[in-house]
């Protein structure tokens, strides 16, 4: 699984160069594709680089290019914006939601995005509406699958300063012990440290004896599951054409093989009466 190709958007942020950092160091990665208005000031032959006007539909289309998994880092603030919440809406909205627009008609199978710990479209919060807004427009998109971090706090050596930002950071680090239980998702964590957690999500393969498709064939024609999820997946067993009747499925990773759903396989195991 080391043919894959990497699209991250938000390369130039504090979190997302940290995305960049591990993923060039992935070997499942064959290409990481820099999309963004500026070069990062990285150098390596996993690396590609696009500038980007993600306002030209056409141009941010060109550049995207095609791929596997897209990584979306993307965020701004209301010091950046200079209070505009219509052009905050075009950075934190638009351009992941045109991202997966994309995605889609290029083929790319997973879409992970860093939103934000209580987003929710119905808070009276501006940036938490926001990012639940855009997380419940993410939802939308047929993706293999769509992973949604939420951090609380970022820490981390920023280029901007955000000196109420630090305030907080600093509370948070003399204050974290006693976000305990339900709380010590509040806790401020370190930005290598996301994307660390993001990219290891990726090291778990998808197991699954019915995986997802508009039409039958595309689930139980084990060269349409090849075609489709080859680099997604460790293993497409060819067991011939199958039907839509649950199959077996037998945990096997213990001392003994343990059945966890008898389906159509009929399955006894070697030496029992």
């Amino acid at each position: 699984m080391n043919e894959q190709i990497a699209v991250v958007i938000g390369a130039t942020g504090l979190t997302g160069n940290f995305v960049v950092e591990e993923l060039l160091k992935d070997e499942a990665f064959k290409t990481v594709r820099v999309l963004a208005r500026k070069k990062v000031n990285k150098v390596h032959p996993k690396l590609q680089q696009e500038i980007v006007n993600f306002n030209d539909p056409n141009d941010y289309s060109d550049k995207f290019g095609e791929g596997d998994v897209i990584f979306c880092c993307i965020g701004t603030t209301q010091k950046k914006v200079k209070g505009d919440k219509l052009l905050y809406e075009k950075i934190d909205y638009d351009i992941p939601v045109n991202a997966a627009t994309i995605g889609i008609t290029k083929g790319f199978k997973k879409f992970l995005i860093i939103s934000a710990i209580g987003a929710n479209e119905n808070s009276s919060n501006f940036y938490l509406k926001l990012k639940g807004r855009t997380e419940d427009a993410l939802k939308q998109f047929p993706f293999l699958s769509l992973d949604i971090f939420q951090p609380s706090i970022i820490n981390g050596n920023r280029k901007e300063n955000r000196p109420v930002e630090k305030i907080a950071q600093v509370f948070m680090d003399l204050f974290s012990f006693l976000f305990l239980g339900p709380l010590k998702k509040y806790r401020a964590i370190g930005a290598n440290n996301i994307a660390r957690a993001i990219v290891q999500v990726l090291d778990h393969p998808i197991l699954s004896a019915s995986l997802p498709g508009e039409m039958v064939e595309e689930y139980t024609d084990p060269e349409l599951m090849y075609e489709n999820f080859n680099k997604l997946v460790d293993v497409v067993a060819d067991g011939g054409i199958g039907g839509t009747v649950p199959s077996t499925v037998i945990d096997c990773t213990g001392e003994e093989p343990v059945l966890i759903r008898q389906g159509a396989g009929e399955w006894e195991m070697a030496g029992s009466e």
